[in-house]
This record gives C-alpha cells, structure tokens and sequence, in this order.
C-alpha cells in the first residue's frame, strides 16, 4: 500500500489519494486500486485518521492494512472481470468498488 500526493508548494499537499497494489504470484499484470480524497470520502493524510484507512464520512470505514480487506479487493476485481494474466498494469477507482468491499468485510461506520 502507498501514499500518494502531489506536492504544491511550501507544506502544501493536494490530490491525496491511498494506492493498494494487488498482483497475484506468478502472475505478471497488476492491479493499483486508487482511492482519491474527496468531499464525503476520506484517506490517512495526517494525525486525524489512521495509517491505512478510507472511509465515508458518517458512514463504513475499510482499513487497507488488514489481509481480508486486501483479499475482499483483489475478489471484487476479479468479479468485476479483471484479469491477472494481463501484463499491464491497470488502476481501479477504489470508491467504486468501495460499497461491495465494506458489504464483504461487514464494515461499521467510524466513531
């Protein structure tokens, strides 16, 4: 997992956005499901939110940390008919499988 932003000038951050790399042994393509800050949706970027955890303001939060979490992305994909095979590597938006993963995982909302 990697934290990503673009640097905008003196302390100045924009485009926060967590990046989950998924490859599967001896397979060559990879998959980086992108979750992107956004009003209503939120990614670690200081002191405020945990190492490793997205969520939806007042609603479920999923912590990128966890294997299962992980394993529920890499389930959701293939679902969604990505394919490991591939020798591309291809970027997922991470909201839009956001819903199935936190039903997947039984995700609670944030206190």
């Amino acid at each position: 997992m990697l934290h990503r932003h673009e640097a905008r000038g003196e302390g100045r951050y924009e485009d926060c956005r967590q990046v989950v790399v998924i490859r599967r042994s001896g397979r060559p393509g990879c998959l980086r499901v992108v979750f992107r800050a956004a009003p209503g949706r939120y990614v670690p970027g200081g002191a405020t939110t945990a190492s490793g955890t997205v969520g939806v303001v007042g609603g479920a939060a999923l912590n990128l940390h966890e294997p299962g979490t992980a394993r529920a992305l890499l389930d959701e994909a293939l679902a969604r008919g990505w394919r490991p095979e591939g020798s591309v590597a291809e970027e997922a938006d991470g909201w839009a499988l956001f819903g199935a993963v936190a039903a997947r995982r039984g995700a609670k909302p944030e206190c």
